[in-house]
């Protein structure tokens, strides 16, 4: 008797817990029946007030339950959008290699391409600060070699977009970060007396990024470090192509150059 109580007892809590909901399989969805206009609408004023969660939440069910409709395909570029706007690199660029992939030919697809290197470009935004946290030997700026791309790959497919212009102006920073980079390592090799390897470095950086600032101190490493090989050679080359490019540099001092002690001055 005292057995079929408890059972009785038992059943009554479960009943009980599940009036509450806490058992419940068919979880309350207050969205259930809406049209893909409201959802759209919930979904872009959820996006608009910054509730980036809630939005991707809604664009997704807008396209699960209307796969076939006119704001499936808005959704899907919405949700790229508000993964970006939410600092979620990862799920950004999977979202917008998904669009792409699946509509290549869309009229706004330009759009996808040029977010693809928003992403990438705001995740490296700290690129020039962070190289002094840690050896820059061990550092690969691959965000702004990826951001550099997407920009490319948009004004190369899409250069009438509209835009392409914004696309242009970051590729010429990304550019000057990728340069300062490259002669911050070669800086580093040269303070190390490593200056094989600081050679190498700034010649690298003389041939990617020609027309980038950091060109000039890219040369003058040159000489120094060619001079500190004994390499008079490649040495009396690399000065005679500097001093072309830049005969008012403010490393040379009297048409030489300037004394290590006094070009230190440069380095901090």
């Amino acid at each position: 008797m005292q057995k079929k109580l408890s059972v009785v007892a038992a059943t009554v809590v479960l009943l009980s817990l599940s009036g509450c909901g806490l058992f419940s399989s068919d979880k309350y969805d207050e969205t259930k029946g809406w049209s893909a206009t409201k959802l759209y609408s919930e979904a872009k004023s959820e996006l608009e007030s910054s509730n980036y969660e809630r939005s991707i939440q809604l664009f997704e069910r807008l396209e699960a339950s209307y796969p076939f409709g006119i704001y499936a395909q808005q959704a899907q570029m919405d949700i790229a959008y508000a993964y970006y706007k939410s600092q979620d690199q990862a799920q950004a660029l999977a979202a917008v290699e998904r669009f792409i992939k699946l509509h290549p030919n869309h009229p706004n697809v330009d759009y996808m391409y040029y977010l693809r290197g928003l992403v990438n470009f705001n995740d490296n935004v700290g690129l020039l600060n962070f190289i002094y946290e840690q050896d820059p030997a061990e550092r690969d700026p691959k965000a702004t070699r990826e951001a550099f791309t997407a920009f490319k790959a948009l004004v190369d497919k899409y250069p009438n977009s509209k835009y392409a212009p914004d696309a242009i102006d970051r590729m010429k920073y990304l550019i000057n970060a990728m340069a300062t980079y490259e002669v911050y390592v070669a800086r580093y090799y040269y303070r190390r007396g490593a200056y094989l390897a600081a050679a190498n470095r700034a010649m690298g950086a003389v041939r990617d990024y020609r027309d980038s600032p950091s060109i000039e101190e890219a040369l003058f490493i040159m000489i120094r470090s060619y001079d500190k090989l004994g390499n008079t050679v490649l040495r009396d080359d690399a000065m005679r192509v500097f001093k072309q490019n830049f005969p008012n540099s403010r490393f040379l001092e009297d048409g030489a150059p300037k004394q290590e002690r006094r070009w230190w001055k440069f380095w901090g």
